[in-house]
């Protein structure tokens, strides 16, 4: 299916996408307005919830893990094979996002009233383990068809890659703005008054408040956008079957190497710079002071987009905003290590506004890279087999990962017993030697354990000439198959 001979197209061609936009206004709003609902959350603090609310052991936490980390193994691949051989009226993906979204709101809710439905009870208490594993499970699986499902969908809602990258920018950069950030701030402000006693609000009750409350308001912004939004880039008339959803895994080079990326990088051992400054100065809310300086450099780097497209390939791109992150992440540790400044308030706050002053103005460049590689990725593969496999190269995505993910979540558990973190103390009475190692696990150690990650990086296949080959070769035969559709009808 490829043309491997002619990449020196004569300019008409290499841009026969750029003309022609297929988005209108009300889509491009309904996308932006996705993009606030999918950070409009209290995630952040869910180790802090299951810490120190629901209180999961951390031992009984990784053997949990371990357990729902085989179903993913099964429902992953099941699931991306149904998904993908799916061609309904309403579409490939649509079926799903309709279908789903209003039961996981529910399921979300459950989630954050799991410390009324086992008030008082202890981090080995076998009600409530069992509860937790069994809606684990459940909420795992319901999970994963909705983001097969939408990670394809959002690859389909266009065929013109420019366009692609305008929504992609619009929405990351716009979202801000929309107020996307600010459950996490509103309630890490919440969340410092409550730990510090400076109010009589249980951490229970504020959790359920926010968490059920930003579930259904971002629940309604996703719906708005499956509602006013299409799918236009045609499949195969012809469903795919699993055996041909692994060859296009395995001969998918630009999947390859991002899986490759994410698996070395995955290997990074790691404990939020949340917990460290909850920890250790008992407020999260000072990040979100540090943060303030910064503000206005991750809007204006998205300025720099078009340019560094034009001057720079992805591939120098993606490698360039890892190395410089890096850099960045290091440098922090050092300061850290002056005169244990890791444990000053002060200079750790000034050392945060610092690092992110900085790392900012790459801010825009990985947004935007980095989730159109993946629909590149996904271009490349119609381009080599004639069909898209989105759902079952996803999952062969995120197999690993999610299994990697669990045993590294469960060595992280481990981690933190092993540097002597106690769960449910009162904040800022961990132990010395326990901060620095929170300090060092939100730092240093996930700098250097997961730096292989950048290796395959340098090996993206896709050139400039190698890319305007192929959207030219795609409009030409999604063309055909438009018109062979057409004539069946």
């Amino acid at each position: 299916m490829e043309n491997k001979n002619s990449v020196n197209l004569p300019e008409k061609q290499i841009n026969v996408y750029e003309n022609f936009n297929y988005v209108g206004v009300k889509e491009s709003v309904a996308y932006i307005l996705n993009d606030v609902s999918n950070t409009f959350n209290i995630n952040g603090f869910q180790e802090r919830y299951i810490w120190d609310v629901v209180k999961i052991d951390f031992t009984v936490s990784a053997v949990v893990n371990i357990f729902t980390s085989a179903w993913d193994t099964i429902n992953d691949i099941l699931l991306g094979s149904l998904v993908d051989s799916t061609r309904t009226r309403l579409g490939k993906f649509r079926p799903y996002l309709l279908g789903l979204q209003v039961p996981l709101t529910l399921l979300g809710a459950i989630y954050w009233l799991i410390p009324f439905i086992f008030p008082g009870t202890s981090g080995t208490h076998i009600p409530k383990l069992i509860f937790y594993f069994a809606f684990s499970v459940i909420q795992e699986t319901a999970t994963t068809a909705m983001n097969l499902a939408k990670g394809g969908y959002m690859s389909t809602t266009t065929p013109n890659p420019n366009e692609r990258v305008r929504l992609i920018t619009l929405a990351e950069l716009l979202s801000g703005y929309l107020g996307e950030d600010m459950p996490r701030y509103i309630f890490g402000a919440l969340y410092d008054l409550i730990v510090n006693e400076k109010i009589g609000m249980k951490l229970s009750t504020a959790f359920m408040t926010f968490g059920v409350g930003c579930s259904v308001f971002s629940s309604a912004l996703t719906l708005y956008y499956f509602f006013n939004s299409k799918e236009r880039v045609p499949q195969s008339l012809e469903r795919p079957n699993i055996k041909e959803g692994l060859k296009a895994i395995v001969t998918n080079y630009p999947v390859l190497l991002m899986c490759l990326s994410d698996f070395l990088g995955g290997f990074a051992v790691s404990s939020s710079e949340n917990n460290y400054f909850i920890d250790v100065f008992g407020s999260y809310s000072l990040i979100t002071i540090a943060n303030i300086p910064s503000s206005f450099n991750g809007s204006i780097s998205y300025g720099f987009i078009p340019f560094l497209r034009k001057k720079f390939s992805s591939k120098a791109l993606w490698v360039g905003a890892d190395i410089y992150g890096d850099i960045l992440s290091l440098g922090y540790f050092l300061f850290g290590m002056i005169n244990k400044n890791y444990t000053k308030m002060i200079p750790m706050v000034v050392a945060v506004g610092v690092r992110e002053w900085f790392y900012k103005w790459a801010f825009g460049v990985n947004k935007v890279i980095n989730s159109d590689l993946w629909n590149e990725a996904m271009d490349f593969c119609e381009w080599k087999h004639g069909y898209r496999m989105e759902a079952t190269t996803s999952v062969a995505k995120s197999l690993v990962l999610k299994i990697q993910g669990s045993l590294m979540n469960s060595v992280r558990n481990i981690i933190l017993k092993k540097i002597g973190y106690v769960q449910g103390i009162k904040i800022g009475t961990q132990s010395d030697r326990t901060k620095f190692w929170l300090f060092a696990l939100c730092s240093v150690v996930p700098t250097i354990s997961g730096a292989l990650g950048i290796i395959p990086k340098f090996l993206w296949p896709l050139t400039k000439e190698r890319r305007a080959q192929m959207y030219h070769d795609l409009a030409e035969r999604r063309s055909e198959l438009v018109n062979t559709a057409n004539d069946n009808i």
